[in-house]
């Protein structure tokens, strides 16, 4: 923080002094999204005679997106023999007077196939700026900044190439800033699993977590993720203390860092309809490395059930609800090895009574449903170089990691390495608490969801739930913990059913405070039955952050829609022009009926559906809609 205020009283300095800075001729750099839309511009400014700083903006269609904005990093670093010989100070602004050397770019237009995923193939187009710098001519140290603009959104980083007389760098802090304009408002939200408000770029409580969603009051909006975190520590958002309308990151602690090295990519996403945030989520993907996972095929995406009483006959009870209702795993949650919080309790013994774990993971194999186990982090961080390998001799399918810590450069490797000791086992991964994805599962695809999410373990209420597909979701799967029956939810019951339509994650949750007594054999359950974990193509059909959203994914030949409802009633329309012509479709429709005399009041209806089709949609407050699509 000390070093941020010095350059806040550098930047008054600066700004006292603004009209004799110039921009050097020679450092202007600009690209294009591939389809011309978006516009980058980079380039250095003589602050001073003696001062010299990093800029860039950003348009789209030629409008202002983000304003003239800095690029800096903090670093303190342990200078070699030669660079101290030559008197470079090591307390300095690194980033100031940085040498422009040169510039190169590139284009790539590719396709890959995740293993599962909201698409079942992904475009990665984009054009690329590579700006070289050194620092004083001394050619010791380096720095590139990386620009990556897609015609989604543009990405901006810094590597530092490798070097062996500068090997070791500590960056302080990273003060890449968003100038945005002055009516922006933004989803703000100051933690992991906080609620959201919206909020103008003013008098925030305290930094804003990523992503961050943003209506620019031009008819544009944007949303600041991070993307490749994976050897750095967490950035947050806060508001600068100098500069008005100005958003800059905020990293958790110092990161160390071994030279050739990159930080994390800072994502600038840019739609004219709030809805193609979060279609087009799949660039914090591609700025991810690719899976170092050559033999994929024991990843397996499904639906999951929590066993509430952890004893054998309640295990094989849920095994057999699991059975009936298409769900192809089971969870025991924290406890079933002794206290979570404790390094004295062994997470490869089971330390409770009428708990028959080999026989439970057998009679689940016999029926086709498959164990995962939860192991807290005292559990993992005592035990990992062997407990991955002991859960897979037992057949386990996966681990749920508890009260992980997130944000400290330190902490961020550890989980990374953890994910690649999971996948050498064969372990599918769900991390909880927290923690927030910045596309790793791109990269060990075995980390199948994350919480990060404020779900139903606190029982958000609707209009929260509306807000999350604009938001969190952006970041990539998560684990909202969905349930059904009990009596703390805030929503109706269709709202339930059709989140699992709506928030995607590859191992979805459903029933999580349930048990299979509470269920009554509701006809509705036919939507979560026939749902599935994983997508061939999704489609945002509408909707505005807070308010509604209406969501379209496809498996094959059936579409599964979902409508939300914020705490409002609330009458709109589903238009099915995606369809392709002439085909038509049976639809189911589940929706909000008080005259249903079940105790979840959901009526189920059948129509005939085709491209043409506009369906008239009324949700009471709180409510929602699932619709199931299965092609004639």
């Amino acid at each position: 923080m000390r070093n941020f205020k010095l350059s806040v009283i550098c930047f008054l300095f600066f700004f006292s002094r603004s009209h004799g800075q110039t921009i050097i001729v020679n450092t202007k750099a600009s690209i294009q999204s591939p389809d011309k839309n978006i516009g980058v511009q980079f380039y250095q400014k003589q602050l001073t005679d003696s001062t010299k700083a990093m800029y860039y903006n950003v348009t789209y269609k030629n409008k202002p997106v983000i304003g003239e904005s800095l690029l800096d990093l903090q670093m303190d670093n342990h200078l070699s023999e030669q660079a101290m010989a030559i008197k470079v100070d090591r307390h300095a602004d690194w980033c100031e007077n940085l040498q422009f050397v040169s510039r190169e770019s590139f284009t790539k237009d590719s396709s890959w196939k995740p293993p599962y995923g909201e698409t079942s193939s992904i475009r990665d187009n984009y054009n690329e700026l590579i700006i070289h710098l050194e620092k004083d001519n001394n050619k010791i140290y380096k720095l590139d900044i990386e620009i990556k603009v897609f015609n989604e959104g543009a990405a901006i980083r810094y590597f530092i190439p490798e070097n062996e007389k500068g090997t070791y760098y500590r960056i302080m802090n990273e003060h890449t800033e968003f100038s945005l304009p002055a009516n922006t408002k933004v989803w703000f939200t100051g933690w992991a699993q906080g609620k959201y408000e919206l909020m103008p770029l003013s008098n925030w409580p305290q930094e804003a977590e990523r992503p961050l969603t943003m209506d620019l009051g031009n008819g544009l909006y944007v949303c600041l993720a991070e993307a490749g975190m994976v050897d750095y520590a967490r950035a947050k958002f806060m508001l600068h203390p100098a500069k008005p309308n100005t958003i800059v990151t905020s990293i958790y602690t110092p990161a160390d860092l071994v030279s050739p090295v990159a930080t994390p990519w800072r994502v600038i996403m840019i739609a004219e309809k709030p809805g193609d945030l979060i279609a087009h989520n799949y660039i914090i993907l591609n700025l991810n490395a690719p899976s170092k996972i050559s033999d994929v095929s024991w990843i397996k995406p499904g639906k999951i059930m929590r066993v509430m009483t952890q004893t054998t006959e309640d295990a094989e009870e849920n095994i057999d609800f699991a059975v009936k209702h298409n769900l192809q795993y089971i969870l025991f949650d924290w406890k079933w090895y002794g206290p979570a919080f404790s390094f004295s309790s062994d997470a490869a013994k089971v330390a409770i009574p009428n708990f028959d774990l080999p026989g439970i993971i057998e009679y689940g194999k016999q029926r086709g449903v498959g164990v995962w186990l939860y192991c807290n982090l005292q559990g993992l961080y005592a035990q990992s170089d062997s407990l991955f390998r002991v859960y897979k001799s037992w057949g386990v399918k996966g681990v749920k990691f508890g009260f992980v810590q997130a944000g400290s450069h330190r902490w961020t490797t550890w989980i990374e390495e953890m994910f690649k000791k999971a996948a050498g086992n064969n372990m599918m991964v769900n991390v909880h608490d927290d923690w927030r994805p910045t596309g790793e599962q791109r990269t060990w695809p075995n980390l199948m969801t994350a919480e990060g999410i404020r779900g139903n373990e606190e029982m958000p209420d609707a209009t929260h739930n509306t807000v999350l597909p604009f938001t969190r979701y952006i970041a990539g799967p998560a684990d909202y913990t969905i349930c059904y029956y009990d009596k703390r939810i805030k929503t109706t019951h269709a709202h339930q059913l059709a989140m699992a339509a709506v928030y995607y994650s590859p191992i979805q949750t459903l029933y999580w405070y349930d048990k299979p007594s509470f269920s009554e054999n509701e006809p509705e359950l036919e939507f979560w039955d026939k749902i599935p974990a994983t997508w061939d193509e999704t489609k945002v059909l509408q909707g505005t952050p807070g308010s509604f959203i209406t969501t379209a994914r496809r498996t094959g030949n059936d579409w599964f829609i979902g409508t939300l409802t914020n705490n409002d009633a609330r009458s709109l329309t589903i238009n099915f022009d995606f369809l392709p012509e002439g085909k038509k479709y049976i639809a189911k429709i589940y929706s909000d009926d008080l005259s249903v005399n079940t105790k979840t009041k959901v009526k189920v209806d059948e129509r005939k559906i085709e491209a043409s089709t506009i369906l008239p949609v009324n949700l009471l407050p709180s409510g929602g809609q699932a619709i199931w699509l299965k092609q004639q």
